[in-house]
This record gives C-alpha cells, sequence and structure tokens, in this order.
C-alpha cells in the first residue's frame, strides 16, 4: 500500500482489489473495517483519521485475539482460523509490529520522564507510551511489560 494514502483510502483501494481478485474472506474482513468507520463516522459525527484508524484497528485485533482464546478454549478451531485470518487481513493496515526490545526501550524511554515510581507510575507511563505503540505492539502484552517493570 502506499503511504501518500490515507489509512480509510488504503482500506478503499483494498477493497477493490479483493473484489475484483474475487477474493471473499478478504473483502469480508474488509468490509467489517469499513463498516466500524462508517459506524463511528455516524455515531460521533466525525471524519476518521490515520489516529483513529489505528486506533479501530488495533481494537479489532484486540477483539478477534479475545475470540481466539474463548473459540479454542471451547474447542472450535474453525472459528478460530476464521478470526486468525481476519487479524492477518486488519495487520496489512497495521504499522510494523515492534519487537520487544523495542517496545522496552520505548518503555524505559517513558520512565525516565515520569516522577511517580511504582504502580503509581502505571497510569503516567501507559498514557506516555500508547501513543506511540498504537497498532505497532499488543497493548495488553506492553501492560504487562509496564507492570513488571514497576514491580521489579
Amino acid at each position: 500500500m502506499s503511504e501518500t494514502l490515507s489509512l480509510v483510502e488504503q482500506v478503499k483501494a483494498a477493497m477493490k482489489a479483493a473484489m475484483k481478485a474475487r477474493d471473499k474472506q478478504t473483502l469480508s474482513t474488509i468490509r467489517l473495517i469499513q463498516a466500524d468507520f462508517k459506524r463511528i463516522e455516524v455515531d460521533e459525527r466525525i471524519e476518521i483519521d490515520d489516529a483513529r484508524a489505528l486506533v479501530i484497528l488495533d481494537k479489532m485485533v484486540k477483539q478477534r485475539r479475545d475470540s481466539i482464546s474463548q473459540f479454542e478454549s471451547a474447542g472450535r478451531d474453525e472459528l478460530a482460523a476464521i478470526e486468525r485470518a481476519e487479524i492477518g487481513v486488519i495487520q496489512e493496515f497495521l504499522p510494523q509490529q515492534l519487537s520487544e526490545d523495542e517496545i522496552a526501550l520505548i518503555i524505559e524511554d517513558a520512565l525516565s520522564g515520569i516522577d511517580a515510581t511504582g504502580m503509581a507510575a502505571m497510569g503516567p507511563l501507559m498514557g506516555l507510551i500508547k501513543p506511540k505503540l498504537q497498532g505497532r505492539a499488543d497493548m495488553g502484552a506492553v501492560s504487562k511489560l509496564v507492570k513488571a517493570k514497576l514491580t521489579s
């Protein structure tokens, strides 16, 4: 995808490509993305920018990860496979995922700019790093790393 297109435009372009390729699974997921975009635009009377689109896509991936764990614990592997495929399509629109070392560096950097210590620093620290990591890391895993760092 071209970097000059907004995320919303990239999703539209991918939808056209999936339609031409008759890729039903990809098309279905892209339609879910567009439905979420449209719902928020209508509900909040805003036009979605790239920052908001990242938040929406990140939330969609998180929802699917939660569903996968529930489906797997219920023995519904075929449904978990569908969710995994949807995550793959959604992640095509997200920036490159950061490594654990890169995340640790961002946490360290943000920690040096906070006065609070211990668990009292959790809120301010997450407030600083979330915009930097949005769409580039699983925020649940980041939260666990931050907690481990603050309690050690």
